[in-house]
């Protein structure tokens, strides 16, 4: 099994998948939705899809994948706290309940994924360059 192509695999799915959330959170009254939710959304998304596209296989590229799958994890965490998304709070009795709640157990799959097969590639590099 390549591990490459898995962590980019993993890493470009999280990227969807917390798109469609964060797209939710903004339909569902989650989130404002304004300017600083689009730059901040777009801004992190293109940063992360940078580091898993253009710098595949480099130790910049996985860090950025080991930063995007670290705070991929603390999605599902956030809604999980407090009253968390049961049929008990106000989101189960909304439509598409199973797809917000899907995607946040979605996001914490891929994010741990990811985050274990970044460091490990981030490990296996060599500490220093060669000249």
């Amino acid at each position: 099994m390549k591990h490459n192509v898995t962590l980019t695999i993993t890493s470009l799915l999280s990227i969807l998948l917390l798109t469609f959330h964060l797209t939710d959170d903004i339909v569902r009254g989650f989130e404002k939705g304004g300017l600083s939710n689009l730059i901040g959304g777009v801004l992190i998304s293109v940063v992360w899809l940078y580091g898993t596209l253009v710098l595949a296989e480099r130790r910049s590229g996985y860090i950025i994948m080991l930063l995007g799958s670290l705070l991929s994890l603390g999605v599902p965490v956030i809604h999980m706290k407090g009253k968390g998304v049961g049929v008990t709070s106000s989101l189960g009795h909304s439509g598409g309940h199973f797809f917000f709640v899907w995607t946040l157990l979605a996001i914490g799959v891929l994010g741990l994924f990811s985050a274990i097969l970044s460091a490990r590639a981030l490990w296996s590099l060599p500490w220093r360059r060669s000249r």
